[in-house]
């Protein structure tokens, strides 16, 4: 009943896509050979079957990407003087910190000022994260004068873990913004090896 059918290459291409089958109309390789003219009939050259990937407990993650181009990091650079920035989760989920890289101390002065109070922006549902401050040590962030070369930190309090990993963030201190960074998974810990 099909060989009767006139199908164009296109439709019969079509058609295997959407069955999950790889079809070439019949002489249609001799025909771009220039030895013959293409055949009605359509032949399948193979039927793949795919069969669903079994469903884990625990999928495993991809590691998380930020957006930011070479540009955008290069521009951190030269307007705040900072590099190498990341948003991890720590804590189980209910931290999430902030570090980065000075490269130039006099711009990157307003990330450490002590009257400024930073705060993670959920990109997605506008939800707001700020430093928690505790009664010994008070707020969880580094206020020293920064230097170039060292690498600096904050945290924010994620009680709620409505930010995840993959989640999209911006962090805004004073003036400075970095929009749209990516929250990376915690670092696992190290397997230990059985004796």
């Amino acid at each position: 009943m099909v060989s009767n059918l006139k199908l164009g290459p296109k439709l019969v291409l079509l058609t295997g896509l959407l069955t999950n089958a790889i079809v070439i109309p019949g002489g249609l390789s001799q025909a771009a050979q220039g030895k013959d003219k293409p055949a009605a009939t359509a032949t399948p050259v193979s039927t793949p079957t795919s069969s669903p990937a079994p469903a884990s407990a625990h999928p495993a993650s991809a590691p998380a990407t930020d957006g930011r181009s070479p540009r955008a990091d290069r521009m951190y650079q030269l307007i705040w003087g900072i590099r190498d920035m990341h948003v991890r989760e720590t804590a189980s989920g209910s931290i999430i910190r902030f570090s980065y890289r000075v490269v130039d101390a006099a711009k990157a002065k307003v990330l450490n000022d002590p009257k400024l109070n930073p705060v993670l922006i959920d990109s997605n549902s506008g939800d707001k994260l700020t430093v928690p401050e505790t009664e010994n040590a008070g707020k969880l962030r580094q206020v020293a004068d920064p230097e170039e070369g060292r690498e600096y930190w904050m945290v924010f309090l994620n009680n709620s873990r409505f930010v995840k990993p993959g989640s999209k963030v911006d962090i805004k201190i004073g003036t400075f913004r970095a929009d749209g960074l990516v929250v990376e998974p915690s670092m696992a810990a190290p397997a230990l090896k059985k004796p």
